[in-house]
Order: C-alpha cells, then structure tokens, then sequence
C-alpha cells in the first residue's frame, strides 16, 4: 500500500419527502463544488457496481414537479452519455455508435429537438 495521500470528493443528496414517501424537493451538493453551496434538481439516477454481486444497484428518484416533457430530455441526455461514457471506458466504438443510433430513434419517438 502506498503513503501517498489519494484525494477524495463527497457527493451528497438530501431527498424531501412527502407524508407518502415521495420526494418533493431533491438537493445535493459535492465537496469540491465552487460555491460551496447545494444545488436542487428534479430528478437523479446513480448506479453502482457491486462487483462482489456481479450487479447493478440504482436509485432513481425524482419529485413531483419533474413535467413529462422534462423527464424525457432527462432520458434522452442520460442515454446518450452511457452512449460516450461505454466508449471511453471500453473502446467499443461500433456499439457506442449504435447506442447513439437507438438514442437519435428515442429522441424522435418522444419529439425532442436535439441539437
């Protein structure tokens, strides 16, 4: 093991809830962030690898005033960034391209405008 110091960053959500469970407001903030302050969002979706298990843990929450229309651009950029982030992370460029394919497919079925 080696003493060189690694440097970290915490990220962390505050999720409001209501009576029933469901999140009304969603903060987060990271350590490294500029102004210091929280930032609110409508919705966020982390995965995590569990390698032990060979599987995927995930949390999708989002509160009730994420509109439809807002929650399909929020698929559609999130499709598209697995799409670039599977390149970067395993060189796998034909299957990426596909993927942005399927993203392009998804971005007309729902009617939204890219750029």
């Amino acid at each position: 093991m080696s003493d060189s110091k690694i440097n970290t960053s915490e990220i962390k959500f505050n999720i409001g809830l209501d009576k029933n469970h469901v999140p009304e407001k969603i903060d987060w903030e990271a350590s490294n962030m500029e102004d210091g302050g929280k930032k609110s969002c409508k919705a966020i979706m982390v995965s995590v690898w569990d390698g032990d298990a060979q599987e995927t843990l995930k949390i999708d929450l989002w509160t009730k005033e994420m509109p439809i229309d807002e929650m399909k651009i929020f698929f559609h950029q999130t499709l598209r960034s697995m799409a670039d982030t599977f390149n970067k992370a395993t060189g796998e460029e034909a299957i990426s391209e596909d993927l942005r394919d399927y993203c392009a497919h998804f971005a007309e079925k729902m009617n939204i405008l890219t750029s």
